[in-house]
């Protein structure tokens, strides 16, 4: 019965996403943090060459977790590199895994004044009730910011002050609406801001956790089909970098 459940409710998907007239469609999985600048490399990438591509942003581990399910996904944006490498070796891509961004932790708090120095002095002096992160086990920049609290010896101190997001996005929001004093973000997700909203922050060493090495992946769903296979192409390519770039993240 649920199996049956299942097939009918990506049934819909696909009727909801299915190509109109001859502008072909592509479904994207994007991670959180990337969601703003996917969108607009999708509008870039649209204005040049007629295709339409559609977006659905959640935590990496929760869109593993519908592609595994059987999601009719055309191109997975993951946060990291784990996940890109689970899909292509369990058979469910059609092409090697590549790096299109490298994400970039931040400590950040929506109060101007509270962030002042390293980060890691920062975090081992400032006492506050509630810290924001990602959940480890869904998001990999919440893995990313707990494995810098274990590198600093601060794991324990920090445990039962954190509140956890499902993703990077929910996690900058308790911050950003007074939820949590600080937490970790991508510095993505900085870029743009107001003035007003800028708040402090730090950039976290890269050294203190695992690199954020985020890969996209072509997948069976998407074989064949020309915006999918046109847009992983024009990620590779000199645009979409200039888009990346501007838009907080390293490049390979």
């Amino acid at each position: 019965m649920k199996r049956d459940r299942r097939r009918w409710m990506w049934a819909g998907w696909l009727m909801l996403w299915a190509p109109v007239g001859g502008t072909a469609e592509a479904l994207l999985a994007v991670a959180s943090n990337f969601n703003s600048a996917a969108r607009e490399l999708a509008a870039d990438f649209a204005a040049g060459g007629g295709h339409r591509l559609r977006i659905s942003s959640a935590s990496t581990g929760v869109l593993y977790a519908q592609i595994s399910n059987g999601a009719p996904f055309d191109v997975f944006l993951a946060a990291n590199d784990s996940e890109p490498a689970r899909l292509a070796k369990e058979g469910r891509a059609v092409a090697a895994p590549f790096t299109y961004a490298v994400g970039r932790l931040v400590v950040w708090s929506a109060d101007a004044e509270l962030i002042r120095g390293d980060c890691a002095e920062v975090l081992a002096r400032l006492e506050v009730p509630h810290v924001s992160l990602a959940n480890p086990r869904l998001a990999p920049y919440g893995a990313a910011a707990l494995a810098v609290l274990k590198r600093l010896g601060l794991q324990e101190r920090y445990a039962p002050r954190l509140v956890m997001g499902e993703n990077v996005a929910q996690a900058f929001q308790y911050i950003a609406t007074g939820n949590a004093a600080f937490g970790f973000v991508a510095r993505a997700q900085l870029v743009g801001l107001s003035a007003e909203r800028t708040g402090s922050y730090c950039e976290v060493d890269p050294a203190l956790h695992p690199p954020l090495l985020q890969q996209a992946v072509l997948l069976k769903h998407g074989a064949g089909n020309p915006a999918a296979e046109g847009f992983v192409k024009y990620l590779r390519g000199p645009r979409a970098a200039e888009i990346i770039r501007r838009a907080g993240y390293g490049l390979p």
